[in-house]
């Protein structure tokens, strides 16, 4: 129960679904960048000893560059999911419950529209880089004309199409995710007040 003595909607299967996989995307997001930080210290260190025959990590730069946009992409729906994002509250929270639950139901289709507006970009340069299928299906797919050849990272050579495919899947769930947080939010505006997130 909340202070006014209200229940809170309980999330549902779908929503417990969303929360379960936004959740494990955010834990592989932390996998991902604590596998960068320690292959960057076994990096330096090979870089710092290498008069004694180690080196540095070949394309470690390559790999903290495009781990960190990937582990960027799987933390947004976790943090959509428990209204992580920057916020200013110094004025709404003067309002009412219910206004308040409406600044919040407007915050969130505007992010959901943003995270939309990212999926279909990303969508697009998923199109450009990946040189598989027929052109009848790229075309209804939408993914344009497909390229002569497969591009791919300078130095370790990793196909850019797997780098823009695997931000996909943080921003398709971000998309997801948002559409359930408005719901969320259409709920609380329906209740005189936001609920926990």
């Amino acid at each position: 129960m909340d202070d006014a003595g209200r229940t809170p909607r309980a999330p549902g299967i779908g929503g417990r679904a969303v929360e379960a996989g936004a959740r494990w995307l955010a834990w592989l997001g932390g996998a991902i960048l604590a596998a960068l930080s320690v292959m960057t210290v076994v990096s330096i260190i090979g870089r710092a000893l290498d008069g004694y025959g180690l080196n540095s990590v070949p394309g470690d730069y390559e790999l903290v560059a495009n781990g960190c946009a990937i582990a960027v992409f799987f933390f947004l729906p976790w943090c959509q999911l428990k209204r992580g994002h920057v916020t200013v509250d110094l004025l709404t929270d003067a309002f009412p419950p219910r206004v308040q639950a409406v600044f919040g139901l407007l915050g969130d289709l505007l992010v959901t529209l943003a995270s939309a507006i990212i999926l279909r970009q990303l969508w697009f340069g998923f199109g450009e880089k990946l040189p598989f299928g027929s052109d009848s299906l790229r075309e209804m797919l939408g993914m344009g004309y497909k390229p002569y050849f497969a591009e791919t990272t300078y130095e370790l050579l990793i196909p850019v199409w797997t780098l823009y495919g695997a931000a996909l899947v943080g921003a398709v769930m971000m998309v997801i995710v948002g559409v359930y947080t408005v719901l969320r939010a259409f709920l609380w505006v329906l209740d005189g007040a936001e609920g926990t997130p």
